[in-house]
């Protein structure tokens, strides 16, 4: 299936096939795997998403990427980037490890250094996306009165549900960590961190002004609801979040900034529109209270983790606690939020914000 279904990735506005191969395994492999991926058809003509300079030796172009990356476009003992020079016909230039710069392909042909960068470009992205999320734009959900309301919220709950399988109290959320996701990001850099910051402000320019009147939008959490299809069965327990005056601009405004992220490649598209949420109840929480979610998938190296979870039965929660009221907030600012990090409130530490007052 995989051969007839390939993943599609989208690079400089085409799309290419990333076709399966089988990965060899070797006795005394290093941990952080290196391979080369015979994974797509790269096109031969010429691209105008790269910028491609003649020079008096032929063609050149440069790569940005994080020091940490280096590695896979290397491969073991140099195996990968051998094999992208001999069948693109050009010189690849990678800066050493831990050292930031750019990677420098060069050829006498147009067509192989494009071949080059679309093939480097397609293992930065396939490695990228196995590396753990390291940051997260969100509002911050934890003013008092709502973290009053959700503790207010967990003693009635133990109170008159503790006996549903499942239900006990390491599966609720940390007060201080309440928040609403715009999307995860995978910031591997200084530089990309910064890239970050700039953008959102440009979102910031261009249309959240006009969206939010340079002014906090206000909303209500309440209601709350459930991410898979069984109650009986049930992960993740969310509070609904909407504008107080029934408007959609939070919708909007969250959805816009989504749209440019992922248009940037900082965040990878798999929706088209943010699910306004906070997350109070987690069955991840059980084992590790901080763990996040859906997102502990795969560990630095980019080996996939498998976190078993005990679901509990929330529908005994769901029709005690449908409409359950959190509170009213004024939303006046989007973070940039380190994950496994807090700061002195023990709330996400921000590594950058915008404000819209």
């Amino acid at each position: 299936m995989e051969v007839l279904r390939p993943q599609l990735i989208r690079l400089g506005g085409r799309i290419y096939r990333k076709n399966p191969i089988q990965e060899q395994t070797y006795q005394h492999e290093e941990e952080d795997e290196d391979f080369y991926q015979g994974f797509m058809e790269c096109a031969e003509e010429p691209c105008d998403a790269y910028e491609v300079v003649q020079t008096q030796q032929g063609f050149r172009c440069t790569v940005k990427a994080p020091s940490l990356l280096y590695k896979h476009i290397v491969g073991k003992r140099g195996d990968t980037r051998k094999k992208l020079e001999v069948e693109t016909k050009t010189s690849i230039s990678i800066p050493k490890p831990g050292q930031e710069g750019e990677i420098v392909i060069t050829g006498q042909h147009r067509s192989g250094v494009i071949s080059a960068r679309t093939r480097i470009d397609v293992l930065l992205l396939t490695f990228r996306r196995k590396q753990p999320f390291t940051h997260f734009l969100a509002f911050f959900l934890n003013e008092v009165e709502v973290q009053e309301r959700f503790l207010k919220f967990q003693e009635e709950v133990l109170e008159k549900c503790s006996m549903d399988h499942g239900v006990d109290s390491t599966i609720f959320q940390n007060p201080r960590k309440l928040h609403l996701t715009i999307g995860m990001l995978v910031l591997l850099s200084e530089q990309e961190i910064q890239q970050t910051c700039e953008m959102l402000q440009q979102c910031k320019e261009e249309f959240i002004d006009d969206i939010s009147g340079g002014k906090p939008l206000e909303v209500e959490m309440a209601g709350i609801e459930y991410m898979n299809d069984d109650p009986g069965m049930v992960d993740v327990l969310y509070a609904k979040v909407h504008m107080k005056d029934g408007s959609n601009r939070l919708q909007e405004l969250v959805d816009r900034v989504l749209e440019r992220f992922q248009a940037s490649g900082l965040i990878v598209k798999e929706w088209n529109s943010v699910k306004l949420h906070a997350t109070v109840m987690n069955t991840l929480f059980r084992k590790d209270p901080n763990a996040e979610g859906r997102y502990n998938l795969y560990t630095a190296d980019g080996k996939y983790i498998f976190k078993e979870r005990e679901s509990f039965d929330g529908r005994n929660i769901l029709k005690l606690f449908e409409n359950f009221y959190f509170g009213t907030l004024k939303l006046n600012s989007i973070h940039i939020s380190q994950r496994f990090t807090v700061d002195s409130f023990g709330n996400y530490a921000s590594c950058g914000q915008i404000d819209f007052s």
